[in-house]
């Protein structure tokens, strides 16, 4: 086995070989100065089990994921699994409006016709994604992080609220192993980011409240959920979501919050401070790989995780 690190999240990557107990394979990623990205794997992969671990969060990640897998398969690697802790674009997965792209199909096709074998990805904003690629897909999930989180601090009277109608399942996951009730925000938008309207259904009304999401961008909808939530007279809200995008003045506007806390995981590069909590992930991409490369199942670490007394 033969584990590749990116730019996108170089902390990720090793912790990730730390827990498989080897090292990284040596490579040379440089941009020249017209912004061409330039690649060479500075060992043998010949026969090799090869993992790239990237994330798709800018286009420049995007492009230096292609690249190195077209370098692992010209190298003659027995195999390529792209280990994508975030997977870009995920969120055009449809045609909404007339003429637009369904960009999410077209990465996973540039992944594919790049030379991948297998795609590792961790929390799909999209489940029908896994279907616009022609290769396997491993969509691990990182609910169960959240749930020995939330179980430290001992809430009671809980509460897991999706943001819209699609994260309803997501959110279901947290109450079946935490023992909260749900609940759905409805959202009225206008454009992209911006929320005209907000309503609620169920109770918040004196309960510990989590929001939970998939991803939190710009911070804008989230952080007036919490607000909405806490007028409705919720005691606690904690903001909790898979990758942390946050874009743009995202960390200020979190800041300002209602919420009282911000329970994101590292599958991005995140800034942890005083309202802001990062949880490690890199113990469920391990073990995934580890599952992968021993032809053992990945749909069972939910329950391997949850099972795991202490996965630090």
């Amino acid at each position: 086995m033969k584990i590749i690190c990116g730019t996108s999240n170089p902390e990720l990557c090793k912790e990730i070989v730390k827990f498989l107990k080897i090292k990284p394979a040596d490579i040379l990623i440089k941009t020249f100065a017209d912004k061409e990205i330039y690649v060479r794997i500075k060992e043998d992969v010949r026969g090799k089990d090869v993992f790239i671990v990237q994330s798709t969060n800018s286009n420049d990640n995007i492009l230096e994921l292609l690249i190195m897998i077209d370098a692992a398969k010209r190298a003659s690697a027995s195999r390529i699994t792209a280990v994508i802790p975030y997977y870009g674009y995920a969120r055009q997965d449809r045609k909404a409006e007339p003429r637009e792209p369904i960009t999410a199909k077209l990465i996973a096709n540039l992944i594919t016709i790049a030379g991948a074998n297998r795609v590792l990805t961790v929390d799909l904003h999209a489940p029908q994604i896994q279907g616009f690629f022609d290769i396997p897909l491993d969509d691990v999930w990182a609910f169960p992080i959240f749930v020995k989180y939330f179980k430290k601090e001992n809430l009671d009277n809980l509460v897991v609220v999706s943001p819209d109608a699609g994260g309803v399942k997501r959110a279901l996951h947290l109450t079946k192993r935490l023992d909260a009730d749900v609940a759905m925000i409805h959202k009225k938008r206008s454009e992209h980011n911006k929320i005209d309207e907000m309503t609620i259904v169920g109770d918040v009304e004196n309960k510990n409240v989590i929001i939970y999401d998939d991803m939190i961008d710009t911070a804008g909808t989230i952080c007036k959920a919490a607000e909405y939530i806490k007028e409705l007279g919720a005691k606690k809200v904690f903001l909790c979501a898979t990758h942390a995008l946050f874009s743009g003045e995202a960390i200020n506007k979190l800041k300002e919050c209602k919420a009282d806390k911000v329970v994101v995981t590292n599958t991005l590069p995140s800034i942890k401070n005083e309202k802001i909590e990062v949880i490690d992930l890199s113990y469920l991409i391990a073990t995934a790989i580890r599952n992968i490369h021993e032809n053992r199942s990945v749909s069972t670490l939910d329950k391997q995780l949850l099972e795991q007394p202490n996965s630090e």
